[in-house]
């Protein structure tokens, strides 16, 4: 988050929250412990920039911490997928239910994703202000590729529905 921009931990969390958090868990606890941790690895550089009466510490990329990004986003390790969805999970158990309760279970999953949907789409214009020349293309992408995901997850629920319903 801090290369998108330097940031306090506290614009840290916000800017997840309008973010990754769609795609990568992370616990609000995780992000000044982190920062501590990246701080002390020289990865990254704090200083105080008080608002008003309110303390506040900013965060800038270092080089190495630069360095250290650019070689994680290259690195040939496997592109784990993991996926914790509890609506799929029970939805694989469905048999257990009568045909009218699984159905409900279904609608409830696609209800989720058109909900998703219009998150990331009520997002889309002010990622869509991140600009290119600023070397911030690809949060944008990723933003389309959720968009794409909850559409074809929505959409698949609305077929089998109908599907079960015959």
């Amino acid at each position: 988050m801090i290369r998108l921009g330097r940031r306090s931990g506290y614009e840290i969390k916000q800017t997840v929250q309008l973010s990754i958090r769609f795609f990568w868990t992370i616990s609000q606890a995780q992000v000044y412990p982190a920062l501590e941790q990246l701080a002390r690895r020289r990865m990254i550089e704090g200083r105080d920039d008080p608002q008003g009466r309110r303390p506040r510490r900013i965060y800038g990329l270092t080089p190495s911490g630069e360095a250290a990004l650019a070689a994680w986003l290259v690195n040939d390790d496997p592109l784990t997928f993991e996926l914790r969805d509890v609506g799929l999970l029970k939805l694989f158990f469905a048999d257990l239910l009568d045909r009218r309760a699984a159905l409900d279970l279904l609608a409830r999953i696609e209800r989720r994703s058109l909900d998703r949907l219009a998150q990331l789409e009520a997002i889309a214009p002010s990622a869509a202000s991140m600009r290119d020349d600023e070397g911030h293309r690809f949060p944008l992408i990723t933003l389309r590729l959720g968009i794409a995901f909850h559409h074809a997850m929505a959409e698949e629920c609305a077929v089998i529905q109908r599907e079960l319903s015959d």
